[in-house]
């Protein structure tokens, strides 16, 4: 079949022939994807390719994992929407809350989108404050608070990311410094008693990869309980992938309220907030602060979801973490023969390369990386049936069916696609 052809009639119905932009990077024309089988996803043409972006991360099982497709159907057979309590929406948090918040209580939406605008709306009505505090190169969704960066660094004022932001709403939000401990402090003396909440990735997963400084996540949580703040864990990304806690177990921070999404929903549209009791209790119907959808745990999301955490319960995230570590050395040693500066950073199962660079600790090392080199070998590894993610503001992913195979192709492919990149 033609990609261009059909890239042609999807720009005549889709806004730039794409329904989310990152799908625009792939060069010349979006890639089309036909279907998926474990590690594999196969293009209209019937190529099959190793798949590292995994759906941007929910995949951690791979694609179309039999447990996952059998819950579906079952599910699917009792029909698939009624606006009314399901016995698998109970199953799942109960399962949810048991790993990530064990006491606490859950409320499930539809994107971590919704999630994180709802951990922030929680924050405020159960401090009475206005403000929140995000980090440069940490992205927390598509809605207005958060699509903010650093402003004039004197005040630590936020500016709109995107047009149609209002400035003014925009200054309820400061933008710091990921991995700065002293700017934190600052932050705090200066508008600490204004904050009703930190929100973080505790790693950062959409500015490449960055690794938290265990003495940041430390001051976080130190600080916010000095100043009667609430500690967001953003862990869309890092739930159920960097263990079955989550971030909040991996790196022993407990956080007051934590976003999930993505591996919870088992590959189909899913958002969480869980936290402390006395907080979630004030969503409606229980307290003042509202929230509803009619879409809300939706029964197919929470049959998968289900599947997937009893799943990776069975099996463990060994097998995801191996082989991210055998690609992590595969990456190393093949830059480290054509390149002087270059880093790699892995947490568990999520990894980026950087050229150009010695180490990436902050938002600004990524920035400094060439990112035009990296664009390159993408499209080099997508000649050579290697799908990881088109930006290096990007993290790739691996599964637990991910194995020595895959492995032994990413390294042919990386090495054959890096002697075509100057």
């Amino acid at each position: 079949m033609d990609p261009v052809g059909i890239l042609e009639e999807a720009s005549h119905y889709l806004v730039g022939g794409v329904n989310s932009p990152v799908r625009a990077f792939y060069k010349p024309y979006p890639l089309i994807v036909r279907r998926g089988e474990g590690p594999y996803i196969y293009d209209i043409n019937g190529n099959k390719l190793l798949d590292h972006v995994l759906g941007y991360g929910p995949l951690i099982l791979g694609h179309r994992h039999p447990a996952v497709l059998e819950r579906v159907r079952e599910t699917l057979e009792n029909g698939w929407l009624f606006g009314a309590l399901t016995e698998l929406e109970i199953k799942l948090a109960r399962k949810i809350l048991s790993h990530i918040y064990p006491g606490g209580l859950i409320r499930f939406v539809n994107s971590g989108t919704e999630a994180t605008m709802l951990a922030i709306r929680l924050a405020r009505g159960y401090t009475g404050r206005s403000k929140i505090l995000k980090f440069d190169g940490c992205y927390h969704g598509a809605h207005d608070h958060v699509l903010v960066k650093a402003g004039r660094a004197a005040s630590h004022l936020g500016v709109p990311t995107s047009k149609g932001v209002p400035i003014e709403l925009t200054q309820l939000t400061i933008v710091g410094n990921y991995n700065d401990v002293a700017g934190l402090e600052d932050i705090f003396r200066k508008h600490g008693e204004e904050i009703a909440a930190v929100i973080v990735e505790p790693v950062v997963g959409n500015y490449g990869v960055i690794k938290p400084k265990q003495e940041f996540l430390t001051a976080l949580r130190k600080l916010t309980s000095e100043y009667g703040s609430l500690l967001i864990f953003d862990e869309v990304i890092t739930g159920f992938r960097l263990s079955l806690g989550g971030a909040q177990r991996y790196f022993g921070i407990e956080a007051d309220l934590v976003t999930l999404g993505k591996i919870i929903g088992g590959g189909f549209p899913v958002g969480a907030v869980a936290g402390r009791r006395e907080i979630m209790e004030l969503l409606t119907p229980k307290g003042p602060v509202f929230n509803a959808g009619t879409f809300n745990g939706h029964p197919i999301s929470m049959a998968a979801g289900l599947a997937t955490i009893e799943t990776l319960e069975k099996e463990g995230l060994d097998k995801a973490t191996a082989a991210s570590k055998a690609i992590m050395e595969i990456i190393d040693d093949t830059l480290r023969r054509k390149y002087e500066h270059y880093a790699i950073v892995r947490v568990e199962s999520m990894l980026q390369f950087y050229i150009g660079v010695d180490s990436v600790e902050s938002p600004d090392d990524v920035r400094r990386a060439d990112k035009e080199r990296f664009l390159k070998i993408h499209e080099e590894l997508v000649k050579e049936d290697i799908l990881v993610a088109p930006s290096q503001m990007e993290a790739f992913f691996t599964s637990i069916v991910h194995g020595e195979d895959e492995v032994r192709l990413f390294q042919q492919a990386f090495e054959k696609a890096l002697g075509r990149v100057d």
